[in-house]
């Protein structure tokens, strides 16, 4: 995003109105003075009227004789000369350093696509859509503590539900994304495998699921959806809206959402680093620190205590979603593209001291579970 700017300058030429003629006396060798040196005085081995060498006279101006630069003139001259030759060389580096594109974050081609990164390149992405990585995103939104899906509205875009849950009747989930000028939003980046993904809890952080609606030509998205059980929901819209000049913005809305019938809201469970699903044991190691990114260390084991055989599920071995007990603020972190023996390691910030409720997503024979944990942040 250059800028360039051009400086203008000039000096004033004062004449000498002392009177002194052709016969004013001869300048002395030596009698200039550069800036910020002393003037010498009269009598201190010159006249007050005589011409410094390199004084300048107009020619055939029909003035009555050389005209004596001033020397608080050629002193400015000489600074803003300075100045003017600092700021053309300082422009000259500045466009030698320029990259080919300045517009173009690094890292994507002209279209705005994202061509590197652990998603990069790796899948299959639908019209419209296109690579992206989260080291690219465009856009830092949330509650101004790393925590995010705070707000209905983030980054220009607005989450529209259209929605009615009835607790234990099966229903659709719908929405729009729109954007600051309310339109329906149709172009999507592609992340780990789909353009939107979908969080849903109950307030006191039960009846997770995570879910992939499809998207209408209208902007319109959808997915079947039963609300198990009554009560206030919150829904987080996880997505990578494509701008119109090309730019992907990372953005995570949330919106409340009530399914109609009587809600009887229930504890935390008590924090634990293991948990148990479907006879899976899921274990981690990791203490996470407020503002701090600390490594979160997964292990799958099956019932006879081996490691259990993770299959890719959305582009990655597992999914780890952390949800703040309260505000319900959000935090999605990815693992590492590369596992670490049998384990997969996420990085994770807590934004903020307080309960957590962690929930771990990894497939095993096809099939998707999700281990779910409590966790104190000091």
């Amino acid at each position: 995003m250059p800028e360039s700017s051009s400086v203008t300058s000039g000096t004033g030429v004062v004449p000498d109105d002392s009177g002194a003629g052709s016969d004013a006396p001869a300048a002395q060798p030596g009698d200039a003075a550069l800036a910020g040196d002393a003037v010498p005085s009269e009598g201190a081995g010159r006249s007050a009227d005589a011409a410094l060498p390199g004084d300048a006279a107009l020619a055939g101006d029909g003035s009555a004789g050389p005209v004596a630069v001033d020397r608080e003139t050629l002193r400015l001259a000489l600074v803003v000369g300075g100045l003017v030759l600092a700021v053309l060389l300082g422009f000259g580096l500045g466009r030698m350093n320029a990259p080919a594109d300045p517009a173009r974050p690094a890292g994507t081609t002209a279209g705005g696509v994202a061509t590197g990164g652990a998603d990069g390149g790796a899948h299959a992405h639908s019209p419209g859509t296109g690579a992206h990585t989260h080291d690219g995103a465009t856009v830092t939104q949330g509650g101004g503590d790393g925590a995010t899906g705070l707000s209905i509205t983030s980054a220009g875009y607005t989450l529209v539900p259209s929605t009615e849950l009835v607790a234990g009747r099966a229903g659709e989930l719908r929405f729009q994304i729109r954007d600051d000028q309310r339109r329906a939003v149709t172009r999507f980046a592609v992340v780990h495998d789909k353009p939107m993904h979908v969080i849903m809890v109950r307030r006191d952080l039960g009846g997770y699921r995570h879910l992939h609606p499809t998207m209408a030509a209208d902007g319109t998205w959808s997915v079947p959806i039963t609300a198990p059980e009554a009560g206030p929901w919150r829904m987080y819209a996880d997505f990578t809206a494509v701008a119109d000049d090309g730019r992907q913005v990372a953005v995570v809305l949330g919106a409340d959402l009530t399914a109609s019938g009587a809600y009887r809201p229930r504890p935390l469970p008590a924090a634990a680093t293991s948990a148990t699903v479907d006879g899976f044991t899921v274990g981690y190691a990791g203490t996470p620190e407020v503002g701090k990114s600390v490594p979160l260390r997964f292990r799958v084991t099956g019932t006879d205590g081996t490691a259990a055989a993770l299959e890719p599920y959305l582009g990655a071995y597992g999914h780890l979603v952390a949800l703040r007990e309260g505000d319900l603020g959000y935090l999605h972190v990815h693992p590492e593209p590369v596992r670490d023996g049998d384990d997969v390691t996420f990085w994770l910030t807590a934004p903020g001291p307080g309960s957590y409720r962690m929930f771990l997503d990894f497939q095993v024979g096809g099939v998707v579970r999700t281990a779910e944990f409590t966790l104190t942040v000091a």
